[in-house]
């Protein structure tokens, strides 16, 4: 056989192997891209490997002394089991608690707290820190607790809490009691402040629905730091003094594009202003900072920590501060959050409300899209059943953090009707060092989020999404 015969036989023979590895490949590639439509992604299963869920429930129950009371409060109306949302959620050591705001009629206390690690899947919640701590409605007795929405739980062992005052806030709002800063000595379960906010500092129809709190050098160098989301402003509150000052500025507006909602076939406008709040160290600028945002808002903002706590700066003017109250970016359409935290080194996570997933960026990189990483990640065809409408969302302080995901449903109990046959509320849980040891975009061991050159595009809120 001649060479040239040998050379087109070898090449004959090489060409049919280079066409059965690609038939093999793309056959390959269709069965990994079916399996995709039909589940979410390996590096999803991953990623959503990390969280576990702590606690689940139907509908919320309560802790009564005996079963003749709790059905005595269900005849008397004031127990409603399918009434009670949870909201806020807070860890401490070995108890977990929740916020239980009186949305609506028939619910018993507005914080309470349940065992961790849990014992049952579903608990009833024990009062906090007692049944007697907390008013009727019916007769407001103002130095109890009466609708506590979100708590805070700092470096000195103190759980903070804002107590709206309000009850029936989105049937016939009613505003029976002065919204109130309380705070407890966790080591004791005891109130060791009781901070009423004065009433030049509450607008017509506020709501004060968020509190963050920052502690200096000393247990009493603290500030906390509430949020009005109907009203459009912050209420500083400092400790050592016993006062508060309330802070206005523009960008605590709700952004009309952004206010429009749909969610489980539900279509409904939320012209919720300034809500989410984290505090941090910022790298850059060298100084500590609050990072905010409006609930009904795809950017995020950031201001001097220093400026807001000094209460002088407010006694005046707030035009020459305004430029001080940054946008640092936006997140895109439907990046809607609520509530976020930050790790000890910097570590953002957020929830997305309408994506039902927790977002996460590195505070030392820009408030780029292409640095963040959404940790539940679904296809086209398939949708997050673990989490629905992150609500609430806290980094604890523990040696080795976690984050913590309150997911509770609201649109469908505020706009529609729960199925209590379902899992309607959950606590979930994530070791913080594992999502940021398996995300090189949120890690800050990584200077460059993907290690390859990238073009950066900012665009505006209000342009292409």
């Amino acid at each position: 056989m001649n060479s040239a015969r040998i050379n087109f036989i070898t090449r004959f023979l090489f060409l049919i192997a280079i066409l059965n590895e690609a038939h093999i490949v793309h056959t390959v590639s269709r069965r990994m891209e079916d399996h995709a439509s039909r589940h979410l992604i390996p590096e999803t299963f991953n990623r959503e490997s990390h969280f576990e869920i702590i606690n689940e429930w139907k509908y919320l129950d309560f802790e009564y002394s005996t079963f003749v009371e709790r059905q005595q409060a269900i005849l008397n109306g004031d127990f409603v089991p399918k009434n009670n949302l949870p909201l806020g959620i807070d860890v401490y050591r070995d108890r977990l608690f929740i916020t239980t705001p009186r949305w609506k009629d028939g619910v018993p206390a507005s914080l309470g707290t349940i065992q961790y690690p849990a014992r049952e899947t579903s608990p009833a919640i024990r009062p906090y820190p007692t049944w007697q701590a907390h008013g009727d409605p019916k007769k407001p007795d103002c130095s109890k607790l009466i609708s506590v929405y979100r708590t805070a739980i700092d470096k000195c062992d103190r759980l903070w809490l804002i107590d709206s005052g309000i009850v029936n806030a989105t049937v016939n709002l009613n505003q029976i009691c002065p919204p109130k800063i309380v705070v407890y000595d966790l080591k004791t379960d005891k109130q060791i402040i009781h901070y009423n906010l004065p009433a030049s500092q509450v607008k017509q129809d506020s709501l004060h629905s968020n509190i963050v709190v920052d502690v200096g050098n000393s247990c009493d160098d603290a500030y906390a730091i509430v949020s009005d989301v109907w009203r459009f402003g912050l209420v500083v509150y400092s400790l050592s003094n016993n006062n508060s000052w309330r802070v206005t500025n523009y960008n605590f507006n709700p952004e009309p594009f952004a206010s429009d909602f749909n969610i489980y076939g539900l279509n409904f406008q939320w012209l919720d202003g300034v809500f989410g709040m984290s505090i941090s160290f910022d790298k850059i600028t060298k100084q500590r900072v609050l990072y905010f945002h409006p609930m009904a808002s795809f950017k995020e903002f950031m201001v001097p920590l220093d400026l807001l706590i000094n209460e002088f700066i407010w006694e005046g003017s707030s035009q020459e501060t305004s430029k001080y109250f940054v946008s640092i970016g936006d997140r895109g359409y439907k990046s809607q959050s609520s509530t976020s935290g930050i790790t000890r080194d910097g570590v953002m996570f957020y929830t997305q409300v309408h994506r039902d997933n927790i977002g996460c960026w590195d505070t030392a990189k820009p408030y780029t899209r292409a640095n963040m990483m959404l940790l539940f990640n679904q296809s086209r065809n398939t949708s997050n059943t673990l989490i629905q409408f992150p609500n609430d969302l806290k980094v604890d302080n523990e040696e080795q953090q976690s984050v913590w995901i309150m997911s509770n449903r609201l649109p469908i109990f505020l706009y529609s009707s729960l199925d209590y046959s379902e899992v309607n509320f959950r606590i979930l849980k994530a070791s913080v060092s594992k999502i940021i040891n398996d995300n090189n975009i949120c890690n800050p061991l990584n200077k460059n989020s993907n290690g390859t050159k990238s073009a950066i595009v900012i665009i505006e809120e209000g342009q292409c999404y």
